[in-house]
């Protein structure tokens, strides 16, 4: 593989900064860069994850030099090149350089700019009070609820994991051998520390494992797969958890709305020599042609438990749409209990902080369906305090602190009566 140069990822990196100043999530942005090498492209997005994870102490290093706010383009600049230095222990005269010939790239005004770029970065490569600034506070729309549920010192503590980023997890097949390096942790997921190259590592052609987060990883192992039942998995992209219920020898329908999304799944399964059956469909309008046995229902949700591995989140959104988000879980939550047999068993699960998508849900599901009953996890590796009055599992980003911590997560695991 090309090592990648330093001039290409940063413009890369300022690219994909504009982006997501525009509205477009980092992920959303990878044909904008498919002229640089793999080397540059994954460098660009590892520098704009770290400006983003670290905008709010990179404004208030760069506020104490300037006398007047720069233009977006340059104010970026002068993130990145203070994330580089401060963050990521970059050589100072590299660094400085670069910015500055990256300004003068910018037209007239980035012209005029070179020299204040290259003053203030000087100033700032001597900076000594990096490590005490605060971790950068999540938005009022999304603080607040979380303050409000878990206390202000959770809340320092979650945003602390946020900074933090996420190391590489796996999922590994039952009979896949362990690689070297990697971690094991309680709930049985590899943890990879570092930037790898994910399709380099042993065991990717032939498919003994996927990348998964830990706690998205643990839905399925809260439904307990049994060989030969029939599973639906609803909402089902990008995939990680049809592959742990097809691993587990169940028949599995996948059904998700988006066929793009549902490709990626289908390439998944293949590279990993498993099946299911894909279905492009509105998960609303689905209806199973057999009762399925059990069905795992990944409704969509804010996403906001995934903030440490997408620190672009907090910028493009505004929590506006998180009432339609609660509505619409609620929907899916009632379409697919109705389509489960007596004692048939469904688990409901968000990838977010927020117990209005979580506890709050599965409260109300409860009370609109008597006889249903939610049955509290009893899984290796899950710290009883976890789990929740109404017998869900609540995941946070703190915790594991010693471990480099998980995705915020809420699941349930709910049975009809027989």
């Amino acid at each position: 593989m090309a090592k990648p140069t330093g001039d290409l990822a940063r413009k890369g990196a300022l690219r994909l900064l504009a982006g997501v100043r525009e509205g477009l999530s980092l992920s959303d942005q990878g044909t904008s860069l498919k002229s640089m090498s793999p080397a540059d492209q994954a460098r660009a997005g590892r520098l704009a994850a770290e400006v983003l994870r670290h905008q709010s102490r990179a404004d208030a290093v760069i506020a104490s030099y300037v006398s007047r706010k720069p233009t977006p383009q340059v104010a970026d600049v002068l993130r990145l090149a203070t994330v580089e230095m401060l963050e990521l222990g970059g050589a100072a005269h590299g660094v400085v350089d670069a910015a500055v010939t990256l300004t003068r790239g910018l037209g007239k005004r980035g012209q005029a700019a070179a020299g204040m770029v290259n003053a203030v970065l000087r100033k700032i490569s001597r900076h000594e009070d990096w490590a005490d600034l605060p971790p950068q506070r999540m938005p009022d729309w999304l603080r607040l609820p979380v303050a409000e549920a878990y206390g202000e010192d959770t809340t320092r503590a979650i945003e602390a994991a946020h900074q933090a980023g996420a190391p590489l997890d796996l999922t590994v097949k039952p009979d896949a051998p362990l690689i070297e390096g990697a971690t094991e942790l309680p709930t049985g997921s590899l943890r990879i520390s570092g930037h790898v190259q994910v399709s380099a590592l042993p065991g990717y052609t032939e498919g003994a494992w996927w990348v998964q987060d830990a706690a998205a990883a643990l839905p399925v192992c809260l439904l307990d797969p049994q060989p030969g039942e029939r599973i639906a998995d609803i909402c089902a992209a990008p995939g990680g958890k049809t592959l742990q219920l097809a691993t587990s020898g169940a028949q599995v329908t996948a059904v998700d709305i988006s066929a793009p999304r549902l490709k990626r799944v289908a390439e998944n399964l293949k590279r990993c020599r498993l099946s299911a059956d894909l279905i492009t469909a509105d998960a609303l309008e689905w209806q199973a042609d057999t009762a399925p046995d059990a069905i795992l229902l990944d409704a969509p949700c804010s996403a906001t438990g995934t903030i440490r591995r997408h620190p672009d989140l907090p910028f493009l959104r505004d929590g506006s749409g998180i009432p339609d988000l609660v509505a619409l879980q609620s929907r899916l939550l009632d379409h697919a209990l109705a389509q489960l047999p007596p004692g048939g068993r469904l688990v409901y699960a968000v990838c977010s902080l927020l117990p209005e998508e979580g506890e709050a849900q599965i409260r109300a599901a409860l009370t609109r369906h008597p006889g249903l009953v939610a049955r509290p996890p009893a899984l290796p590796g899950i710290d009883p305090a976890w789990i929740t009055p109404e017998g869900g599992l609540r995941l946070r980003p703190d915790y594991w602190p010693d471990l480099g911590g998980m995705d915020g997560f809420y699941m349930a695991r709910l049975g009809k009566p027989a």
